[in-house]
């Protein structure tokens, strides 16, 4: 399951590459606070009697800047361990004052933005902060003697200067840790954000994979589809007149003729509908029509070829024809097609019905014989499956099997949005 929940998701650790960063600014903010401190030094900045020895004041400049070196494998810690150092540092009067509080700053962001439990890293900032302004409080209770109030003397504001002074600290400290509190949120929900974004672009192409094998296997199914359409039917045709001239040879040599003149005929037929097939499957534009021509209104050549296949043909349109989208007229052909290719397959029929109907905003189809039935009319082949999946595309209704006084009958109804209403026969 994605992980979008802000509260519960946990941020990734630091990558091999950013922890070998934070060893070389841990360590160079710490040589820098060193020589900050020998600066403020040498111009007395925080200067007092009490003030600790240098290797002391080094040390707590070292102490409080070093830690950085491993602020987002640990941010939790850095940020305790900074801030009790920069307590510590400022209660002994160390002279490193400003590099050690960008360091207590960077220390709270890295908590906001790298903390691995939200709501944990939430109440340790502001217990941080909270200590930062109740030891700002007692500093000026502990040092206001400390403080140079000769340096006021110029003050012409309309307020008490030491006050003043006070009040600045508290708003300017309020102002830095409301800024880093908020810059470390900013952070981590910007990766939350780009976390997000991340797994939903991995949904979308494994979604993307997932359909582009569909449409493949479909597209093996179509193209299946229409060669046993194309080829079954023509090749049955073939072999019947094949066998029909191989018995007719010897006693009747104008059937036999007549037969083998049919078998050209089937093989040059399907010959041409392969090669337009084909050439469709080349073309860029998937919805090319596969099969060109083949609609309804060629229905009739099937009953001619079963015709000359030698079965006894009862053809007929009932209704008022109307206009039929395309893929419901091959569609209906094709059905047409793969019954008639059954009966001259499977049944050993003699006389075949095939009869087409319009009805209220409905075609129906109906081919039925009288023979004996078979394997293939018995719904296992692959030509079954294809007419259910033909009449599943345009949501019509499929019904097959043996008929009460012999043979086997195929009836297809597919609904079509035209109004036209024909006769029932």
């Amino acid at each position: 399951m994605p992980s979008w929940n802000i509260e519960e998701w946990r941020r990734p650790g630091p990558t091999v590459k950013q922890r070998r960063s934070d060893l070389w600014t841990g360590s160079a903010v710490a040589a820098v606070a060193v020589f900050s401190l020998y600066l403020q030094r040498s111009y007395g900045s925080w200067h007092t009697e009490h003030a600790p020895p240098v290797v002391e004041q080094i040390f707590w400049a070292v102490v409080t800047t070093l830690p950085l070196a491993w602020r987002r494998r640990a941010p939790e810690l850095v940020a305790v361990i900074i801030s009790v150092a920069f307590i510590a540092g400022q209660y002994r009067l160390s002279q490193e004052q400003m590099i050690t509080t960008y360091a207590l700053f960077a220390a709270i962001y890295t908590l906001g933005a790298w903390g691995p439990d939200r709501r944990r890293a939430r109440t340790l900032r502001l217990v941080i902060i909270g200590g930062m302004f109740a030891w700002l409080t007692l500093s000026f209770a502990l040092y206001h003697d400390v403080l140079v109030v000769s340096e006021m003397s110029g003050a012409s504001g309309e307020l008490p200067p030491l006050p003043s002074m006070i009040f600045t600290s508290y708003l300017q400290n309020a102002v830095f840790f409301a800024f880093t509190y908020l810059m470390g949120d900013a952070a981590w929900r910007a990766v939350h954000r780009r976390h997000r974004l991340e797994e939903q672009a991995e949904e979308l192409r494994a979604a993307q994979e997932v359909a582009a094998g569909r449409a493949v296997l479909q597209e093996r199914v179509r193209i299946a589809r229409e060669l046993h359409d194309v080829v079954a039917h023509h090749v049955s045709v073939m072999g019947i007149q094949a066998s029909a001239c191989r018995r007719a040879l010897d006693k009747d040599p104008v059937r036999a003729v007549t037969a083998l003149a049919a078998v050209e005929e089937g093989a040059r037929t399907a010959v041409d509908e392969l090669r337009r097939m084909l050439g469709a499957l080349r073309a860029t534009n998937a919805e090319t029509e596969i099969t060109p021509g083949a609609g309804i209104d060629r229905i009739e050549e099937i009953a001619e070829r079963a015709r000359e296949a030698g079965l006894e043909v009862h053809f007929g349109t009932y209704g008022t024809p109307a206009p039929l989208p395309d893929s419901l007229s091959r569609a209906a052909y094709r059905i047409v097609q793969e019954s008639v290719t059954n009966t001259l397959k499977h049944a050993r029929a003699a006389t075949i019905d095939i009869r087409v109907r319009y009805l209220a905003g409905e075609l129906e189809l109906d081919v039925a014989d009288d023979g004996h039935g078979g394997a293939g009319a018995a719904g296992s082949g692959m030509g079954l499956i294809g007419m259910r999946e033909r009449v599943a595309v345009h949501e019509g209704t499929l019904e097959h099997g043996r008929r009460g006084g012999g043979g086997f009958r195929v009836r297809a109804r597919l609904p079509y949005t035209s109004t036209t209403v024909g006769s029932d026969a």
